[in-house]
């Protein structure tokens, strides 16, 4: 019998610098999507890692008194530790400095050079070391880099060229089908315009940077940053640059912020029918966050740091928070106070206050032994249920997050209408089972987004963690998983109010 999979990829963060708000945001999304399919029994693979060659690390690098591979070290453990804190379930992190990656890398490059696909040229181009991209007279706003704000240097150099014009037309085709699923439709729509305005080939190579992988046909040249960091989607699978290809690919979701979605729609996708592999069946592009209205800047002293958003209201708190900030794939603004108004909401109010109002009743009326069944299935709760894997389809994640919020409001208010507190034993005992199942359900329902809440609701109850998660998703929320006689231990409140 043949198991289904779901890989999943996050791009490869670029180790200039330490890891913030729109890498955590990513990171996570991609976590929620890995852990949901892993809840439906899929054999997942889940790449996330470092971006580390490049100009920029060489310049950095060389005025913090480093080396390249020193900063490198760095920056990549920094966001191992953020990942950590985050509690990111990756399969795999890769590093563009593994030696493996770089012998892929240039036997793809040679075989890419020996069918003619890459020539030798000069080039000419803005280019931003910032982006580490070349810039097009369009993509400036007052002759600067939009997200850099400095002007690009004019580039003229003897390079090696990828023939990415004459994938345009298939590229076109399969983007305009939907082979190439690239999501939202509106980035779908900004792709293809920018298709249907040409594409040029492109420099694959730099002459004077020599913080990268040397061609393997001209060791006086290294190989263009970008060039280098695609090929880790497959190299991250343990590709070694041939036709033999794992088990997992193609990717069922790549996710990225919508800076690097034209790179990924173009040039990734040319790259690999120039290798005859396979493309990706979705891309997906999401917005960026705001603080206060303002782009995110060191120099603006608004930067809200991951790991400060953690020690302030946990790994479970600060995944729930971002992924429910914003619409999933549109820019959203945040602030601290806003981010404290939600926790003390949604989670202290919300999920943590109702848990706890549950368990106390079933432990003053009842010793805190779960009666009898009864099926009582409350309606917000069957909806999600029905709508769940509809709403990962759509990677509606901020949708489920309100949905679960919505759940914990219909409960709240049963309590407080029906007087579930003052009932006689008989009803009581009725009423009570089927909150105390609902809690059960809801911590399944919330588990890719709250892995640890779900896994206290579940000691809470009584159950036995690893029994509880041997489950699928789809058994595990039948009614009536809680046997009769089960003893509750309440414990601490699982979010306490700021």
């Amino acid at each position: 019998m043949t198991v289904s999979k779901f890989y999943v990829t996050t791009p490869i963060y670029y180790v200039n610098d330490r890891p913030h708000l729109g890498h955590s945001y990513t990171a996570i999304a991609a976590d929620i999507l890995a852990r949901y399919q892993r809840l439906t029994h899929k054999k997942v693979f889940f790449l996330t890692g470092t971006d580390e060659h490049g100009a920029k690390i060489e310049a950095i690098a060389q005025k913090n008194n480093k080396t390249p591979k020193e900063l490198a070290d760095e920056n990549s453990e920094a966001f191992r530790k953020n990942w950590k804190l985050l509690n990111i379930s990756f399969d795999k992190y890769i590093r563009t400095t593994d030696p493996g990656h770089v012998l892929a890398v240039q036997k793809a490059l040679q075989k890419l050079y020996n069918k003619g696909i890459i020539y030798k040229g000069e080039y000419e181009g803005l280019y931003c070391v910032g982006c580490e991209q070349y810039k097009t007279e369009s993509d400036l706003v007052n002759g600067e880099c939009p997200d850099h704000k400095v002007k690009p240097q004019l580039v003229k150099e003897e390079s090696y060229l990828f023939k990415l014009s004459s994938f345009e037309k298939k590229l076109k085709s399969k983007i305009e089908s939907k082979e190439l699923g690239i999501y939202p439709k509106e980035k779908r729509n900004e792709v293809i315009s920018f298709l249907e305005k040409g594409l040029k080939d492109i420099s694959i190579s730099r002459k004077n940077v020599k913080w990268g992988v040397p061609l393997p046909f001209n060791s006086d040249f290294t190989a263009y940053v970008w060039i280098d960091a695609l090929l880790n989607y497959l190299t991250g699978l343990g590709w070694k640059g041939d036709l033999e290809l794992s088990s997992f690919w193609p990717p069922e979701v790549q996710l990225m912020a919508k800076d690097i979605l034209r790179i990924h729609s173009t040039i990734w996708p040319a790259l690999l029918l120039a290798l005859d592999i396979p493309l990706p069946q979705t891309i997906f592009a999401h917005g960026y966050f705001t603080i206060n209205g303002q782009k995110m800047s060191k120099s603006l002293g608004n930067v809200i740091w991951p790991e400060e958003l953690v020690k302030k209201f946990g790994a479970d708190a600060t995944r729930y928070l971002l992924i429910s900030a914003c619409p999933f794939g549109k820019d959203g603004d945040l602030s601290l106070d806003k981010l404290e108004e939600k926790y003390n909401s949604d989670l202290a109010n919300g999920i943590g206050n109702l848990t706890n109002r549950i368990l106390t009743m079933l432990e003053n009326k009842l010793n805190g032994v779960v009666p009898k069944v009864l099926n009582h299935i409350p309606n917000s709760l069957t909806g999600l249920i029905e709508d769940y894997d509809l709403l990962f389809y759509r990677m509606s994640l901020d949708e489920i997050t309100k949905r679960l919020m919505d759940i914990c409001l219909e409960l709240d208010k049963r309590i407080d209408q029906e007087s579930i507190y003052r009932l006689d034993s008989d009803r009581f005992s009725k009423e009570i089972y089927s909150l105390v199942e609902s809690l059960r359900i809801w911590a399944w329902l919330a588990m890719p987004f709250m892995p640890e809440t779900s896994d206290s609701i579940f000691e809470k109850l009584g159950l036995d963690i690893g029994e509880e998660k041997d489950k699928s998703l789809y058994s595990a929320m039948e009614w009536g998983g809680i046997k009769t006689g089960t003893r509750i231990n309440k414990g601490d409140v699982l979010f306490p109010r700021l």
